[in-house]
């Protein structure tokens, strides 16, 4: 359970089509405090639908999606937001070129990391978000 003086936990949700990098992720972002996983999405309208339901703070989003794209995810946030709420949009890809992080920034994107290079910037920035949500940063 989160320290209540340290406020609310992060809600996250996974936007992951790979189910080995969906458990890897999952447990990195359930041992985090202050991150709490509400849940994975495969498809681009599976994630739209869960955040509709239930407004998160972020979103991790892959590109290449089983059905969809993280491209079409952004998009649809930035559309919508009355809709989707305004999740702080983290991009995890391994199209990590030149041409999608500026596609990516152009629909809205707060952070961009590359899958197989930087998962270990991807947690620092979850946890330096954390500090922030939590008044220590």
């Amino acid at each position: 359970m989160p320290d209540q003086a340290t406020g609310s936990p992060l809600k996250v949700l996974l936007i992951e089509d790979s189910k080995l990098l969906q458990e890897l992720l999952s447990g990195i972002l359930q041992e985090l405090d202050g991150i709490e996983l509400c849940g994975t999405a495969e498809t681009e309208f599976d994630a739209l639908q869960q955040m509709a339901k239930s407004p998160v703070d972020m979103a991790i989003i892959d590109i290449q999606l089983k059905e969809g794209s993280g491209t079409g995810v952004l998009a649809a946030l930035q559309a919508d937001p009355k809709r989707f709420g305004t999740p702080r949009k983290i991009v995890l890809t391994n199209f990590a070129h030149a041409a999608m992080r500026q596609r990516c920034t152009s629909l809205g994107m707060d952070a961009f990391f590359d899958k197989s290079l930087h998962i270990n910037q991807l947690i620092d920035y979850l946890s330096d978000a954390v500090r922030q949500n939590s008044g220590h940063g």
